[in-house]
């Protein structure tokens, strides 16, 4: 009898040991689980969820009487930076990725904005990627930033998608545009948009260049005669009129300023390199270039990209300029983009950050740290938290 009861003893006890390593390994799914979802798709709608669109003045005085205005929702983002073959190794693509997928379709799913523009840089090395290669980044582009068709998505070109001036050549322009279609005046809801090809404005006469300026030319007519409306110019009668909307300015180099030593905020560049003098043609336009689209366009807004932080420029006396910080990990802790609520003659702007990378990493790591500390307990490496305090606290009551 007393073997009989050892041998149920023994079988007790091994089944409960089989039930508490089934019991841990329960746990540890759980909160692999649990900080997947939280960290790779909760963490964006929690975030995102917080960021609403500005207000603005939608009524103007039409002689005696309001009229109402339509309201534009448009979304600014910058500097996505696709990793190719050649310097994105898998894994860092996959993360960087799905960061900005997840952020992107959140985004549209929860703000609904009505237009997006991606102020370049949309691939990483799309200034020297094989037709292949460039196919490949265009397919994942698509994916990343799929959106419904009610939805428009209007981008510009950057250095990094045909090349510097002295990269940049017809045969990488022409893919770019074929594949975005880029339009230089794109008017909704009687707000003018101007699209400009920075890399262009070298201003030194070269082929592509010279088309670029040509059609800067002639959208400035278009413009010049929308504002001449109530006494038009002969040339101005033929073809279709613009709205009388002073227009925006979207382009992937900033206009000409000496640095970053004026801009602030939690996502401008660092102090040490915020008074780094900036190389005209390389880090912005040219001071000519510049000038010649405040002059030739006479916007009321600019905003760019290129240098991966934020920045508020005020050029003459009321033509504001935002750099648009980047949108991927890769380049920022603290991707943002911009919402913009926008009529023909107002706009507001507010900014909306996506997740922080560093609190994400550090969600990861505490639950690695339980998870960790979960084993020690069970193999009986380290004593339980629960019947630590415990014994603390009987301790505690005995003296």
């Amino acid at each position: 009898m007393a073997i009989i009861g050892l041998g149920f003893a023994k079988q007790n006890l091994h089944l409960f040991s089989l039930k508490k390593s089934q019991l841990l390994l329960l746990k540890l799914i759980a909160i692999i689980l649990a900080a997947l979802l939280f960290c790779e798709f909760l963490i964006y709608y929690v975030v995102i969820a917080q960021c609403n669109w500005p207000e603005v003045k939608a009524t103007v005085h039409d002689g005696e009487k309001e009229r109402l205005q339509p309201v534009l929702k448009a979304m600014f983002l910058a500097d996505t930076h696709l990793l190719g073959e050649i310097r994105g190794h898998w894994l860092d693509k996959l993360r960087r990725e799905w960061q900005m997928e997840t952020a992107f379709q959140t985004a549209l799913w929860l703000l609904q904005p009505e237009v997006v523009f991606i102020l370049g840089d949309i691939f990483d090395e799309g200034k020297w990627s094989s037709s292949q290669a460039w196919a490949d980044d265009v397919e994942r582009f698509h994916r990343i930033f799929r959106h419904p068709r009610h939805v428009q998505l209007k981008v510009v070109a950057g250095n990094h998608d045909i090349g510097f001036h002295y990269q940049m050549d017809t045969y990488k322009v022409k893919r770019f545009e074929k594949v975005f279609n880029p339009e230089r005046l794109f008017t909704w809801k009687g707000i003018n948009f101007v699209m400009v090809n920075s890399v262009a404005l070298e201003g030194d006469g070269c082929r592509i260049c010279s088309k670029a300026e040509a059609e800067l030319t002639g959208i400035s007519h278009k413009l010049n005669c929308s504002r001449e409306q109530e006494q038009p110019d002969s040339l101005c009668v033929q073809g279709k009129q613009l709205p009388a909307s002073a227009p925006i300015l979207l382009q992937h180099f900033p206009l000409y300023r000496r640095s970053d030593a004026g801009c602030s905020g939690e996502d401008a560049a660092p102090p040490g390199e915020r008074d780094l003098p900036f190389q005209e043609r390389y880090d912005v336009l040219s001071r000519e270039a510049s000038q010649k689209l405040l002059w030739w366009l006479q916007p009321r807004l600019v905003l760019s990209g290129h240098t991966h932080s934020a920045c508020e420029v005020l050029h003459g006396a009321n033509t504001l300029e935002i750099s648009v910080p980047s949108f991927s990990w890769r380049n920022r802790n603290n991707p943002s983009f911009i919402m913009g609520s926008v009529t023909a003659t107002e706009y507001a702007l507010s900014k909306c950050y996506l997740p922080l990378e560093h609190k994400v990493l550090a969600t990861y790591t505490g639950a690695a740290v339980f998870l960790v500390t979960l084993i020690l307990v069970h193999l009986e490496l380290l004593p339980s938290p629960f019947h630590f305090g415990w014994n603390l606290l009987r301790k505690s009551k005995r003296k």
